[in-house]
């Protein structure tokens, strides 16, 4: 690259950089397109539309009834957020919670009525009904003709599949007739047999209607008919602060993360900064245009991900010095430096990403959200840092900075003995795991259940309050709260303020009939709830309490468990393709157990309220952690290449080790630094978020170092002296 080209270059990176930035910051045109605060927040952070609806023709259905129209209603609602939420109430009301949205109008005819589904022949004769449809998308195909035509997929359950075959088989060029809420919504005509569950609508849709009819299906094929009986536009349950203070945290970490990698790395440092900056805008940008919603959960996938755009440059960079001591000229350090980094970036990004995606397809709810934002950040970060960083460094060099002094000559490297001393590492972790059961085991000797389950997973009390003054979250957090804690012993209360009104919705812990009257007492005494005339003509206090199910449903758990089970087990296959040995992916799961059972531990002594965030942190964890430990592994494959017969298995496991050590390190730290910051200044539900985040990025890192690599030298020690492998030689 001549001078002049570098020129424009550099120009037009700077454009580029301005013009992310201003967008990120305050958008384009009235609306602000692009600007971050046009992100979709979830309930926790800005509110959202409460729906409650009420079973048609039973007050008591079936527990099981209940928990399957649950967890159908779930899937439905994800098509308006990933972050929304459906849990049970009472015997027989389900709620309905939908974040970045301000109207419960319209959410009600998008939904539509939840009622009954059945698919019935000519003559009225009912075939199957609604429970019986496993699914029912919107799609396209190709006619006869061989043009795309918009359709309705539809595939049964076992029981339907039967019933289906056997009618379609028997009623060929006839209609079957899908009566929904009493009413015909299509009657495709039947043209041949189908018998393997599966069936296409076809007809003259537009994506529109075909989407309609594919959402009927689905709300029609719910095990029990509901009606709405109230909707209402809630707050945020964290209230404004806890935006605020995660915004300037964040703004926080990413300024010591952009000092540190100053000072540390030179002129890189700043190239690195820069890149940063670019990562954050562009992350916001493309948060805001892929229509995603941001909570908690959110965050810790945008929080990795900083992290894992900070460590790809300082493995770059370290690189680069690594080749300038090793006496190669500026220009060729750079050129080597990128080329050599790229297999351990490539390796630790795609490797997450493929989590990621597992994950997003497989998980629902915050798991969901968590990957899709992880996924959007991985790929912006490998962006900004393999094209960005590496633009501006060529663009650096050709303007006239050739000069070793601004990258710096990377020190001589002792090695450590880590594999000497992996017998205390080992102890170490041992006692750290083991630390978990053994408090869970005392927390259920003291009667107060092995972890401390919040309201998503265990349910609890709905108190629905309408006061006589108008709160807003900030008095709540600081007047009311306090009160409800006071009479019920426990910290973790939810607060909703339902928009245009003083009418707050609060939710606790289980709560018996003794603590519902005298919380009413002293939130009366304290702040007077209002009163109302009832139908008996006596005046009562504008207080009610509801009994609610777990927002995080059996079925979800399952979900998370096995998306998160074969997320594993494909970075697994892919550690072992990409380093063609078994042992290295063992290895690094056995790490990634480590750091998982770890946090479990912190969760286990400090009490610290499990979650949804409580699967987003371990999620994290599990992400951040082999990405460090596939940059030790790329370092251990190139070392095993270039091995002489001088060279033991154990020099060049501590050789890569210590080789690597100071990108761990530095890794670790601007991560923490980052996750830091929102615990110092964050309200008390983001400190109990970041809290094990902390511990899980110590253990991580931990485990990288002190631990993966052990484990696979005893693997593959134990493969040399078995003979299936040689133990010397080039190349071997």
């Amino acid at each position: 690259m001549n001078k002049k080209k570098a020129t424009w270059t550099a120009v037009l990176m700077a454009v580029l950089l301005v013009v992310v930035l201003i967008t990120a910051a305050v958008g384009w045109g009235p609306t602000g397109t692009g600007a971050a605060k046009n992100i979709k927040l979830g309930l926790d952070l800005s509110g959202g539309v409460s729906i409650t609806y009420q079973t048609v023709g039973t007050e008591n259905p079936s527990a099981e009834d209940m928990a399957d129209t649950v967890y159908k209603l779930q899937q439905r609602v994800n098509n308006y957020s990933t972050e929304a939420s459906v849990y049970q109430e009472g015997a027989n009301r389900i709620n309905i919670e939908i974040p970045g949205v301000s109207d419960a109008n319209t959410i009600l005819e998008e939904l539509g009525k939840p009622g009954s589904l059945t698919f019935q022949l000519e003559d009225g004769t009912v075939i199957l009904d609604g429970t019986e449809v496993a699914s029912a998308q919107a799609g396209t195909q190709n006619d006869s003709m061989g043009n795309s035509q918009h359709v309705v997929s539809l595939t049964f359950s076992d029981a339907g599949k039967t019933a289906f075959a056997e009618a379609t088989t028997n009623n060929v060029g006839k209609k079957i007739h899908i009566v929904y809420d009493g009413a015909y919504i299509s009657s495709p005509v039947v043209n041949e047999a189908i018998t393997d569950g599966k069936c296409i609508i076809s007809g003259s849709f537009t994506a529109e209607s075909a989407a309609n009819l594919a959402s009927a299906i689905r709300i029609g094929s719910l095990s029990l008919e509901l009606e709405e009986i109230r909707s209402n536009v809630v707050g945020a349950q964290l209230g404004e602060e806890a935006i605020s203070t995660s915004l300037i945290a964040g703004a926080i970490g990413i300024l010591i993360v952009m000092l540190f990698m100053i000072i540390v790395y030179k002129l890189p440092g700043v190239i690195a900064a820069l890149s940063l900056l670019m990562y954050t805008g562009l992350e916001l940008v493309a948060l805001n245009a892929f229509d995603m919603t941001l909570t908690l959960a959110g965050i810790a996938g945008v929080i990795l991900s900083i992290g894992m755009a900070v460590d790809a440059n300082v493995i770059i960079y370290a690189r680069i010095r690594e080749e300038i001591a090793a006496g190669k000229t500026v220009r060729s350090a750079i050129d080597i430096g990128f080329k050599k980094a790229l297999s351990a970036i490539i390796d630790g990004n795609v490797t997450t990403l493929i989590a990621a995606v597992v994950l997003n397809f497989m998980a629902t709810g915050s798991v969901k959200g968590f990957a899709q934002t992880l996924a959007l950040g991985i790929v912006v970060s490998m962006f900004t840092a393999c094209v960005i960083s590496r633009i501006l460094v060529n663009c650096s060099y050709a303007l006239g900075m050739k000069d070793e002094k601004y990258f710096g000559r990377a020190l001589e490297i002792k090695t450590i003995n880590f594999l000497g001393k992996r017998n205390i590492l080992f102890i170490v972790a041992l006692v750290f795991i083991l630390a978990g059961p053994v408090s869970m085991l005392a927390n259920k000797a003291a009667g107060n259940g092995v972890l401390n389950l919040s309201m998503e997973f265990r349910g609890g009390t709905s108190t629905d309050v309408t006061f006589n003054e108008d709160y807003s979250i900030a008095d709540i957090d600081a007047d009311v709260k306090p009160v409800i804690q006071e009479v019920i012993g426990d910290a973790e209360i939810q607060a909703q303020k339902v928009a245009g009104g003083k009418e707050i919705i609060f939710k606790t812990k289980v709560l018996t009939v003794e603590q519902r009257q005298q919380l009413t007492e002293k939130l009366d005494e304290a702040f007077g709830i209002a009163e109302y005339t009832a139908e008996n003509g006596e005046t009562e206090k504008s207080i009610s309490f509801e009994t609610i199910s777990s927002t995080i449903s059996n079925e979800m758990r399952s979900d998370a468990v096995i998306a998160v089970i074969v997320a594993v087990l494909c970075m697994l296959v892919y550690i072992w393709f990409r380093f063609s040995d078994i042992r290295f992916a063992s290895s690094a799961v056995l790490a990634l157990c480590h750091d998982v059972l770890v946090v479990l531990t912190c969760y286990a002594v400090v009490r610290i309220s499990v979650g949804n965030t409580f699967i987003a942190c371990m999620l994290t964890i599990v992400g951040y952690s082999i990405n460090a430990t596939i940059v030790i592994f790329d370092r251990i494959r190139e070392n095993l290449k270039l091995r002489t017969k001088k060279d033991t298995l154990e020099e060049i496991v501590n050789r890569s080790i210590s080789q690597t050590l100071t990108r761990s390190i530095y890794t670790s730290f601007t991560t923490f630094v980052t996750v830091a910051a929102l615990y110092i200044l964050g309200v008390p539900s983001i400190k109990e978020f970041a809290l094990p985040l902390m511990v899980g990025i110590i253990a991580g890192g931990y485990s990288s170092v002190c631990i993966t690599g052990a484990l696979w030298y005893l693997m593959r020690r134990r493969a040399e002296k078995s003979g299936k492998i040689a133990v010397e030689g080039k190349n071997k």
